[in-house]
C-alpha cells in the first residue's frame, strides 16, 4: 500500500505568557485565551487551520513548568514544533525546557519571535538571547528558520505558516490512508452526559465507524466520530484530531491507540496491555517517623492528573510524605468524600465542581474539599498542608552551664547559690535544669545573677558568681546548672 503526504502535526511550545495561545487564536480565529485560568493553557488541545489550501494540525501545548509531562507528550505526537519566544523577554527557563522536549522528540522546529508590536520589543536582543543559549537561527550563524510575528496585527503569521509547510515538505511526512487508524490519545475527559471521552490524533490510517479503539487498558466502540469542531463525521484521516466517546475507563493521555474489529478483541487486547504495563504503585510507603498527607484528586481532564502528580513530586519534607489515595476525572462525588473520610485525607478539586450530595456529606463528616483552577495556588496549598501534618517536636538547646560551689539559702522554691562559670551564656529569665552526676533532678528558672556583688543580666566569662534560682529540688555542691531554651521543630 502506497504512502502519501499527510498534513503536518505542529506543536506550539515555549515559555509561559510568550504568546502561544494568542498565536493560535489568530490562526484559527477562535478565542481560547479568555477561558484560560491564570493565563495558563492547562490542557493539550488540537485544531486544524488551512494555509494555501493545505491543512495544518496544531497542538496547543502548555507552557507552565508543571505541565512538562503534557508538553513532552505534545512534542512526541507532533511532526514539527514552533518554539515561541517573546521579543520583549527573549529566552526564558521554560523556553529551554520546551526545547529539551523538542530535542528529545527528535523533530525539526521553527522559531516564532512573538510580540514584535510591543513598545519594549527588542528583536535584536531576542536573537542574541537565542544565540547565547545555543539556538542558532538563520543569519545568526545557524540554519534554524524563524519568523517575526504579531498575534495582535497578524504580521508575519503567513510567513510563519509558509515555513511550517516548507518544513513539512522537507520532512516528507507521509501516511497510509488505506490502513486502520493508529496514533496518540491526546486528552481524556469524563462527564455525566457523554461518559468517558478522548481526543485522538491520527498519525496513520483512516478512522471509520467500525470496530473499537484500544488505548492501553481502555477501549471504546466507535459509535460516532466528532471532529475538532464538534461535528459528527463518517471518517477521519491522517493528522486529524477527533473525539471518541464511550470508553470503559479513562485512557492514559499520551498512550498509543489502535483499532480492532469488535468488543471481544478490544477486551482481550486491553487486558493484555494491562498486564504488560503493570507499574509500581506511586503510593508512598508509611515509614516509621514519617507522617502522611492523604490526597484525593479530582480534575476536569486526565492530563491535569499528570500535571498535578508532577507538581506533587517536587513537594518534599523530611518528616512527611504525600500519598495520593485516588485520582480521577469529573466532579467531586459522594464516593470521593467517603474515601477521604476513611483515609483521613483532603480532596483536591482542580477545575471541577462538587456534587450537592457530596458537599452535604463533606460538611457533615468534616471532610475538607479544596478547589483550584490555577496550578500555582494548588501547589502552594499542598505544601502548606504537608507542613501542617508534621508533628511539632520540642528541642532543647543548651545556652550556658555552671557548677554549684555553695548553697547560701534555700526555701520552698527559691535558692541562693554560689557558682562557677563553665561555658556559654547564662541570662536572667533563662529556663534551667539541675544535673547531679549528669542526671536531671529538677527544673526551674534563673531569677537573679550577681557578679562582684552587683546585679547583672548575664554571665558569659570565666569566674565565680552568685545566682538565685527557682526550683523545687535543692542544689548541692558539684551539681551543674544548665540554662536552655526550648524550640519547636
Amino acid at each position: 500500500m502506497a504512502r502519501t503526504p499527510r498534513p503536518p502535526v505542529i506543536a506550539v511550545m515555549g515559555h509561559i505568557d510568550h504568546g502561544k495561545s494568542s498565536l493560535l487564536d489568530y490562526i484559527r480565529k477562535a478565542n481560547i485565551v479568555a477561558g484560560e485560568a491564570g493565563g495558563i493553557t492547562q490542557h493539550v488541545a488540537a485544531y486544524i487551520a488551512l494555509h494555501n489550501d493545505r491543512p495544518i494540525t496544531f497542538l496547543d501545548t502548555p507552557g507552565h513548568e508543571a505541565f512538562k509531562a503534557l508538553r513532552t507528550r505534545g512534542a512526541a505526537a507532533a511532526d514539527i514544533a514552533i518554539l515561541v519566544v517573546a521579543a520583549d523577554e527573549g529566552v526564558m527557563p521554560q523556553t529551554l525546557d520546551a526545547l529539551a522536549a523538542i530535542t528529545e522528540a527528535g523533530i525539526p522546529y521553527i522559531i516564532a519571535i512573538t510580540k514584535i508590536d510591543k513598545n519594549n520589543a527588542d528583536v535584536g536582543h531576542t536573537k542574541n538571547s537565542l544565540t547565547e543559549h545555543g539556538i542558532y537561527i538563520e543569519g545568526m550563524g545557524g540554519d534554524i528558520a524563524f519568523a517575526l510575528v504579531s498575534s495582535k496585527t497578524g504580521e508575519g503569521i503567513p510567513e510563519l505558516l509558509d515555513l511550517v509547510l516548507l518544513s513539512a515538505d522537507l520532512a516528507e511526512i507521509t501516511a497510509n490512508s488505506e490502513t486502520s487508524a493508529s496514533g496518540f490519545i491526546l486528552e481524556a475527559t469524563q462527564d455525566a452526559k457523554r461518559g468517558v471521552s478522548a481526543t485522538l490524533i491520527i498519525k496513520d490510517g483512516t478512522l471509520t465507524l467500525d470496530g473499537c479503539v484500544v488505548a492501553g487498558d481502555a477501549y471504546a466502540p466507535i459509535r460516532f466520530i466528532e471532529n475538532f469542531l464538534g461535528t459528527r463525521v463518517q471518517q477521519a484521516g491522517p493528522s486529524e484530531p477527533v473525539r471518541i466517546s464511550g470508553f470503559n475507563k479513562l485512557p492514559a493521555a499520551g498512550s498509543l491507540f489502535s483499532i480492532v474489529k469488535n468488543k471481544k478483541e478490544a477486551e482481550a487486547l486491553a487486558k493484555e496491555n494491562a498486564k504488560s504495563n503493570v507499574t509500581t504503585s506511586e503510593r508512598s510507603a508509611a515509614i516509621e517517623g514519617i507522617v502522611e498527607l492523604p490526597l484525593i484528586i479530582k480534575t476536569d481532564v486526565a492530563g491535569s492528573i499528570d500535571a498535578i502528580a508532577h507538581e506533587i513530586k517536587k513537594i518534599t519534607h523530611d518528616q512527611a510524605s504525600i500519598r495520593v489515595v485516588s485520582s480521577g476525572v469529573g466532579s467531586v462525588s459522594e464516593t470521593d468524600v467517603k474515601t477521604a473520610r476513611g483515609a483521613g485525607g483532603t480532596i483536591i478539586a482542580f477545575s471541577v465542581p462538587t456534587d450537592t450530595v457530596a458537599s452535604d456529606l463533606a460538611q457533615r463528616d468534616n471532610v475538607t474539599i479544596l478547589s483550584f483552577s490555577i496550578i500555582y495556588e494548588l501547589s502552594a496549598k499542598i505544601r502548606e498542608l504537608l507542613d501542617a501534618r508534621v508533628p511539632v517536636v520540642a528541642s532543647e538547646k543548651e545556652l550556658g552551664r555552671a557548677m554549684v560551689l555553695k548553697t547560701f539559702s534555700s526555701g520552698a522554691k527559691k535558692q541562693v547559690l554560689g557558682a562557677r562559670y563553665i561555658s556559654g551564656v547564662l541570662t536572667v529569665g533563662n529556663r534551667m535544669k539541675i544535673l547531679r552526676k549528669d542526671v536531671e533532678i529538677a527544673r526551674g528558672s534563673i531569677s537573679n545573677l550577681q557578679q562582684a556583688r552587683a546585679d547583672v543580666k548575664e554571665i558569659k566569662t570565666e569566674g565565680d558568681f552568685g545566682t538565685e534560682i527557682e526550683a523545687r529540688e535543692n542544689a548541692a555542691y558539684g551539681d551543674e546548672i544548665v540554662a536552655f531554651v526550648v524550640t519547636d521543630i
